[in-house]
């Protein structure tokens, strides 16, 4: 095995960040793109140090007259490999890239959870990260969907779904393939200009790196990283002012139905920052769509007004009201 940089650095991040253990069962979401073509080799060339055992699934959207195509080709590649392969063909058109995402991570956890594999891998890179921050800052966000890309989350109880190229360029996992002559399969649709994210990767970021930085996507994805540790931070204070606010214990559920009852006296001594999180995780369990930053702010505003002072109603038609020194949903 030829041993380059890129292992070395994928080795070192796996074990610094405590991203996987040794001997897991690891589940290799492969499209046969680049990226995911060079995790899947990095992967395997480490299999041997780590004692994982790897499996490889493709998620089929049907969005494309050669997908049947593309799936028969990482099947082969597995077959190549010697790795269990998993196929999800989705049964019914999905018209949307959100849609498509949130498809595609239900189909990887129902496969994981019935061949029990503990990890789900997926070959973002630091030119998604910046990518991401980018399209989330174009359409308004705070901190929370600048740094959206993290290393690892859970997917379910039992399934972490796990980031290691989050440091590897777009243009490294090129070069990568292009060493080992790895066979690319090239998607037509990351051409498409209509996907805002094609425009951002097509024109926006070769814009900036001509232009701004030549380093623009690893300075971004720096940016994102930053992000990531603040905002686990924030999240952490607003859940404990949140039950403090609400009058319960840590080990009480503050996930309370409604009616609910927030004292204003101590929401009033946080800065709006951690009065914005509470309130935002407050409407989380009370919306069934993520809350709007109008909403976020007509109840926080209800923090410092006047005794009586009410918002109309949320979605779903919850409303709030001041009532002397608390605010109340209901």
């Amino acid at each position: 095995m030829v041993w380059t940089p890129l292992h070395a650095k994928i080795h070192r991040t796996i074990r610094s960040r405590h991203l996987f253990e040794r001997n897991q069962r690891l589940l290799i979401a492969v499209s046969g793109g680049q990226d995911s073509l060079c995790l899947i080799k990095l992967l395997l060339d480490l299999q041997s140090k780590w004692g994982w055992n790897l499996g490889i699934a493709h998620c089929d959207h049907c969005w494309r007259s050669d997908s049947q195509a593309n799936a028969h080709h990482v099947e082969n590649l597995a077959k190549t490999w010697d790795i269990s392969f998993y196929l999800e063909t989705a049964k019914e058109s999905i018209n949307s890239e959100a849609a498509a995402r949130n498809w595609r991570y239900q189909a990887l956890s129902a496969i994981a959870k019935a061949n029990n594999y503990q990890y789900i891998v997926t070959g973002h890179t630091a030119s998604d990260r910046a990518e991401t921050l980018l399209y989330n800052l174009i359409r308004g966000t705070g901190a929370d969907g600048l740094q959206a890309l993290t290393w690892q989350r859970p997917l379910t109880t039992d399934i972490m779904l796990v980031r290691p190229l989050l440091e590897v360029t777009r243009t490294q996992t090129e070069q990568f393939c292009q060493e080992f002559k790895l066979p690319i399969w090239e998607d037509s649709t990351n051409q498409d200009l209509q996907y805002a994210r094609n425009r951002i990767r097509q024109e926006l970021l070769p814009y900036l790196r001509e232009n701004f930085n030549p380093q623009v996507e690893s300075a971004l994805a720096q940016t994102a990283e930053l992000l990531q540790a603040e905002v686990e931070y924030l999240e952490k204070a607003a859940q404990q002012l949140r039950q403090k606010a609400l009058g319960i214990g840590d080990e009480e559920d503050s996930l309370a139905l409604l009616p609910l009852r927030l004292n204003r006296r101590v929401l009033q001594k946080a800065p709006l920052a951690l009065q914005r999180r509470v309130m935002r995780q407050v409407l989380q369990q009370i919306l069934a769509d993520a809350p709007s930053f109008e909403h976020i702010e007509k109840l926080t505003s209800l923090i410092i007004a006047p005794n009586r002072s009410q918002t109309d109603p949320f979605p779903g038609g919850a409303i709030a009201q001041v009532e002397g020194d608390w605010i109340c949903l209901k």
